[in-house]
């Protein structure tokens, strides 16, 4: 690890730590920011974000936390359309289409479209 910090490296990933002491360990000795990688399954504890900031951990990724969430939910949903044809039932479950435009902005992206358009058709 130190000759990577010495080649350069300005963030470290070490893998598979599955001890709090370990990431102290590592981070004091290499004295660069450390990244952990939180996901579920794997050989690295579902630590707390208390807890990496406490073991000197910068950073932390989450890379399939949520994949594996929307996933869990659309198998739900296509069994629902499987059994019972509809998906009545699971509705109240689902991001409507106005949350899903606020989530992403696209209301400021539509504006900015607009004006553009509007900018391009004045010349």
């Amino acid at each position: 690890a130190q000759a990577y910090v010495e080649a350069g490296a300005e963030m470290l990933f070490p893998e598979a730590i599955t001890e709090l002491a370990m990431y102290r360990q590592f981070a004091d000795a290499v004295q660069v920011p450390i990244l952990a990688n939180i996901t579920e399954f794997g050989a690295t504890p579902l630590f707390t974000t208390d807890e990496l900031r406490s073991a000197h951990v910068a950073m932390a990724l989450y890379p399939l936390s949520a994949f594996r969430a929307m996933n869990r939910a659309a198998e739900h949903v296509y069994n629902v359309l499987r059994q019972e044809g509809t998906q009545k039932s699971v509705i109240d479950t689902m991001q409507t289409r106005n949350e899903l435009y606020e989530s992403i902005n696209y209301y400021q992206y539509e504006e900015k479209l607009d004006d553009l358009f509007a900018r391009n058709q004045a010349k």
